[in-house]
């Protein structure tokens, strides 16, 4: 049984001297595969929600209710700034975002003033950071939290407006990006 000092990744002979490196090999190469296939369900996910020819708004919901099924904004938040990203992944995450935009485009009479399309990475990642009882219990909160999002994202009666100004500026997309600089350890 191995030491509980001791990760089981590591190499036997690896001294402690090289273990961080060991790690941020092994966690980097994990990292970029999981965003990878994160990458590649939120772009099947956005190709669907494009073609549905159902009412947009109809659509735009689920959407995102498949995209906290298939729970690949949880990522960003524990990925974010881990490691740098390859250029597969720069070229993926422009095509998921293409498509973010194909979307909002597709939905924004539907919304309310002042939600922009940076609003809905930061939406799923409020909403996928859920975690509370079993899996079951955990996706049953998602999506009823979601729901209340959703319908005060949604524009309201004829009159444009929708309700009252939300406060403070959405993330730009400058600073969605920079999450994934490599952040600097803290001393």
């Amino acid at each position: 049984m191995p030491s509980t000092n001791v990760p089981a990744i590591a190499p036997k002979k690896t001294t402690a001297k090289k273990m961080p490196d060991t790690y941020e090999r092994v966690f980097s190469r994990r990292g970029r595969k999981l965003c990878a296939d994160g990458l590649a369900s939120y772009i099947a996910e956005a190709e669907k929600a494009l073609v549905d020819d159902r009412e947009p708004w109809i659509a735009f919901e689920a959407f995102l209710h498949a995209l906290v099924d298939a729970d690949t904004n949880s990522l960003t938040q524990r990925l974010a700034g881990t490691f740098t990203p390859t250029p597969e992944l720069f070229e993926s995450a422009s095509r998921a975002g293409e498509l973010n935009l194909a979307v909002y485009e597709r939905t924004k009479e539907y919304l309310r003033p002042g939600i922009v399309v940076e609003d809905f990475a930061m939406i799923l990642e409020q909403i996928t950071s859920i975690k509370l009882g079993d899996e079951a219990r955990t996706n049953r909160l998602r999506h009823r939290y979601l729901t209340l999002v959703l319908e005060a994202m949604r524009r309201t009666g004829e009159q444009p407006g929708g309700g009252p100004d939300l406060p403070g500026p959405p993330p730009s997309g400058d600073e969605l990006t920079n999450r994934w600089r490599v952040q600097a350890p803290s001393a």
